[in-house]
């Protein structure tokens, strides 16, 4: 009987190896430029190599793929060129290959890395106004790796000038009480193996507010009138009638206080009052006087006129008192 054949094409997947990154020499200096590549073997068909830093791709790679010595497999590599900074320090940069033979699992590597770079320093105070009298910390927050310790405070260029007011611990500068001639620049410098770094704090202390005690304002009679009337006789009683017109329109929709009352009426008395010392002195400044009418008896009988007064002289005690007023 005749022989039927038949043909079959077989395809051999080859599995990637684990990939490998290389190229980082720990540490990295901030600002150098960093290479690293990622390299895998034995795929087939080649494997696809992608890079990732913060779980983000990074797209600008460069990717070569070359056939192993057997002519079967391949060996794939890619490069990542980037320069680095301080915020890639602890960053995990990942190489992930992908193939159809990992069903949908792929490999990875991953490469954490460790940035050195110079301090970055920041002074915080405690109080943003400070006072005279009130106590005053400064903060010099310092980011740095290797981390920087201690740090120098400074003021004006120069030391501090009060040890015993002005206490350094760790990287607080405690002031105990302030007053006006800490007044002025502090500077806060950090240093590392990188580099040296500093920060300045314009310190200018302000006067404690005054405290105003509670005033009551009281309101004063926009118009008044007085009208005095002084009556004075010769009885030695004197009479004054006072009368106090205020104007309507003084106090008009206002109720002011009692003391203001009060006042308003001890300013009409004290006003009426000299009103009449004013005219009592005027009186008594205008007084005429007493005088004596000397009439002696019998003196109308004398002979002649100088007969007449000798006689009035001696009957002087026997006078009568006469006593006349001016009104």
């Amino acid at each position: 009987m005749p022989v039927k054949t038949s043909k079959a094409y077989l395809t051999v997947l080859g599995v990637p190896e684990k990939p490998q990154i290389s190229g980082f020499s720990s540490p990295v200096m901030e600002g150098d430029l960093m290479q690293l590549t990622c390299k895998t073997s034995g795929s087939k068909p080649a494997a696809d190599i992608r890079w990732f830093k913060n779980d983000k791709e990074i797209k600008d790679v460069k990717y070569l793929k070359e056939e192993d010595a057997n002519r079967k497999t391949f060996t794939v590599s890619s490069t990542l060129d980037f320069r680095v900074d301080r915020s890639d320090d602890g960053v995990a940069v990942i190489c992930r290959v992908d193939h159809e033979s990992l069903n949908a699992t792929p490999q990875v590597a991953m490469q954490v890395l460790e940035i050195h770079y110079t301090p970055s320093v920041k002074i915080i105070p405690s109080t943003p106004f400070p006072q005279e009298g009130q106590p005053l910390i400064l903060t010099c927050e310092s980011k740095g790796k290797p981390l920087p310790e201690p740090v120098l405070w400074t003021k004006d260029g120069g030391e501090l000038p009060d040890p015993d007011r002005m206490v350094v611990s760790g990287r607080e500068l405690n002031i105990l009480f302030l007053n006006k001639t800490d007044n002025g620049t502090y500077r806060c410098e950090a240093t590392n193996t990188i580099g040296q770094s500093s920060a300045e704090y314009v310190l200018i202390v302000h006067d404690v507010p005054n405290t105003l005690l509670p005033t009551t304002i009281i309101p004063s009679l926009t118009t008044a009138t007085v009208t005095t009337t002084v009556a004075i006789t010769t009885s030695p009683t004197t009479s004054a009638t006072t009368s106090s017109i205020r104007d309507p329109n003084a106090l008009a929709g206002q109720n002011g206080p009692d003391h203001a009352l009060i006042g308003g009426i001890v300013a009409v008395v004290v006003f009426v009052t000299l009103c009449s010392i004013f005219l009592l002195g005027r009186y008594l400044a205008r007084h005429k006087g007493t005088y004596l009418t000397n009439e002696a008896k019998g003196a109308e009988d004398a002979p002649d006129a100088d007969t007449a007064i000798i006689n009035a002289e001696g009957s002087q005690v026997n006078a009568e008192e006469k006593k006349e007023y001016f009104i």
